[in-house]
């Protein structure tokens, strides 16, 4: 089932499954700026990612001593457990909580509540994580939306630009051909607040930065200027990734990141991983506007 909420400016939609952002649309132009989920090309819309993000080293990791497999990016993309706990004119609250099937997977008693809310055109993403716990929790958390480019008629891929908020250098981490972090790295920006997007940028998988500066992105249009952002203050990491050729970008806020060809595969030794205490929540935000 989709909810929706709609603003001054825009409208969005979510799936209850997967809590999937699935649509934000202009109001005035009809415009859609969220991917739709072609299922011949990537199926996926806005995958939330948790408790892990990317993949782990033979499919599984180290819990408190004790093997657990996992799928590639955790255990929220595709549950039809989720459920709308609440909603108001502006906003939507959903919820995913543990219960047999997920501590078979990952041993602790984790809450997810992810609140949407909308307001003129800018939509803020608000991960709740609490642990229910008796022990401490390990996990990441991140984002993965995707993006309609080109976004009109007419246009090219090679007509937009993902911009940063301050000249960048950095490089990419390659991932291997079974999804794991490789321990090379590929210059991508030197100086630049620029990253020209075209069909062969993603050959070899996302482009996975560690180490910006910036903490807003925007997608831009060489003549029409910047059509949307989005401003992710509270993440570390951030992925850049679309199927080779495909008409879309992701732009993903990450806290945490796959796993390296050498990782030991102990969770609480994972690059970037968070530890939440017993009985403690945090909040991890993210927002996208709307600026065409």
């Amino acid at each position: 089932m989709r909810h929706k909420l709609v603003s001054s400016e825009l409208s969005i939609e979510v799936n209850e499954i997967g809590i999937e952002l699935s649509s934000i649309k202009s109001n005035h132009t009809n415009a859609e700026y969220i991917w739709q989920g072609n299922p011949n090309i990537w199926k996926g819309q806005a995958p939330v990612l948790f408790p892990i993000i990317g993949a782990l080293k033979d499919g599984n990791t180290m819990i408190l001593g004790k093997k657990y497999e996992m799928p590639k990016h955790g255990l929220v993309r595709n549950s039809t457990k989720p459920k709308l706990i609440g909603k108001t004119d502006t906003t939507l609250r959903f919820r995913f909580s543990w219960n047999q099937e997920t501590m078979r997977n990952y041993p602790f008693k984790f809450q997810l509540d992810i609140l949407f809310t909308l307001e003129n055109k800018t939509l803020k993403v608000e991960h709740i994580i609490s642990n229910l716990g008796e022990e401490a929790m390990f996990y990441s958390i991140g984002a993965h939306p995707g993006f309609n480019c080109p976004l009109k008629d007419g246009e090219e891929y090679e007509d937009y630009f993902v911009e940063f908020d301050q000249k960048e250098t950095d490089s990419t981490w390659l991932v291997e051909e079974n999804g794991l972090i490789g321990l090379d790295q590929k210059l991508v920006l030197n100086n630049t607040d620029k990253l020209p997007l075209n069909k062969n940028l993603f050959d070899n998988d996302a482009l996975i930065f560690k180490n910006l500066k910036s903490r807003k992105v925007s997608l831009s249009h060489k003549s029409r200027g910047s059509i949307l952002s989005v401003k992710f203050d509270d993440f570390n990491y951030l992925g850049i990734w679309a199927k080779p050729g495909a008409p879309f970008v992701c732009i993903e806020p990450w806290l945490g990141i796959g796993d390296s060809i050498n990782s030991n595969q102990k969770i609480e030794e994972k690059d970037g991983i968070l530890k939440l205490e017993p009985h403690q929540s945090d909040s991890k935000s993210y927002e996208i506007t709307i600026l065409d």
